[in-house]
């Protein structure tokens, strides 16, 4: 049968597919946009699965918050190419992901792909139909949120470096006048990485091994076996305040920590909670 050039380009305006995939779906489907979209839907599914294996490592970090500044999320969104998380689809398509995150705040990232993209499709479903119309794999790789209730607190987002990394900071209190000091924390924690908020968060697995670690460092300088315990503790401190957020000096102004950076600006200001995404 004939297939118009305006069904072309409604299935093109649909889906995001190139023209000449758009005109074969179609004749494939006789004409019927419902059943070319699912073609497209099956290419994607085929192309998902045969690309399964390759690496994404590229891709956009979105952060956002809602508008009372009560609730946040941030997301990944992966692909293979620079080319590709650089085009001004794929970075709306990354916020539209963060969008209706934000406004459902599901507990998981499993059940955020559950959710539905439009009423035709869910997002996961949707991304692979993206592996179809981009032609690389594309996965949400990372979702992370915090909730806050009204009145006890605020969450402030912040992008670094192009979509490269994305920060959401919980304050313990409100107020527009705090939003700047929010945003000093989460460059801090984009450029510094901390593991934990402070050292009552840091897993103790995880403290287990910097131990272990400072006890063989003294015992290969030669330090009595005595001694072990304490000069690895001693090096613990030191690792608490390199790796969580609050003990770490302010990279605007290394006299002070985070913590004193804060209670300098409004007496009992503190960060709650914090989520890091990035690429690398």
């Amino acid at each position: 049968m004939s297939i118009s050039a305006k069904d072309v380009k409604q299935l093109r305006d649909i889906t995001g597919a190139g023209m000449m995939d758009c005109k074969k779906a179609l004749t494939e489907s006789n004409g019927d946009i419902d059943g070319a979209i699912e073609i497209l839907r099956k290419k994607g599914q085929k192309l998902s699965a045969k690309r399964a294996e390759r690496e994404a490592n590229e891709g956009v970090v979105i952060a956002l918050t809602s508008a009372n500044r009560n609730n946040g999320v941030v997301i990944r969104l992966s692909c293979e190419t620079d080319f590709v998380a650089k085009g001004e689809g794929f970075i709306e398509f990354a916020n539209t992901i963060a969008e209706i995150a934000l406004k459902n705040l599901p507990a998981t990232l499993e059940d955020l792909l559950a959710l539905p993209f439009d009423s035709a499709v869910s997002i996961g479903e949707k991304i692979t139909e993206q592996v179809g119309v981009i032609g690389e794999k594309i996965e949400v790789k990372e979702y992370a949120k915090i909730e806050t209730a009204a009145g006890e607190g605020q969450v402030i987002p912040y992008i670094h470096m192009g979509y490269r990394a994305g920060v959401i900071v919980a304050l313990n209190q409100e107020g527009p006048d705090l939003v700047d000091y929010g945003k000093d924390v989460a460059m801090q924690v984009a450029a510094m990485k901390p593991i934990a908020l402070d050292k009552d968060n840091v897993p103790q697995e995880v403290i287990d091994k910097e131990i272990e670690i400072g006890k063989e460092l003294a015992r290969n300088e030669g330090k009595p076996e005595a001694m072990l315990e304490k000069i690895a503790t001693g090096r613990l401190n030191k690792f608490f305040k390199e790796t969580t957020l609050m003990n770490q000096a302010f990279v605007k102004d290394s006299k002070q920590t985070i913590a004193s950076y804060l209670q300098s600006k409004h007496k009992d200001l503190k960060v709650t909670d914090f989520k890091h995404i990035s690429l690398a």
